[in-house]
């Protein structure tokens, strides 16, 4: 029993590492997005969009590998 609890918490640990993920690729984006802006501020309502887009992109990975850590400690 205690090694099926170690296994629970070790996988959810893993698990929770693709959070690190999202946040670097949120800010690659928004550090694009800063760049790009001081480059071309005529660009800011073209690119603003995809920044989102981009932001939403890399939460939603963050957003699964936080699912997949709880269902693994509260769901098996």
């Amino acid at each position: 029993m205690q090694l099926v609890l170690a296994a629970k918490y070790m996988g959810a640990a893993m698990a929770t590492i693709g959070l690190t993920g999202a946040g670097m690729g949120i800010a690659i984006v928004f550090a694009a997005l800063i760049n790009g802006t001081s480059r071309n501020p005529g660009l800011r309502n073209t690119l603003f969009p995809f920044a989102i887009l981009g932001f939403a992109l890399s939460e939603a990975t963050g957003l699964f590998c936080l699912m997949i850590s709880f269902l693994l400690l509260y769901g098996v």
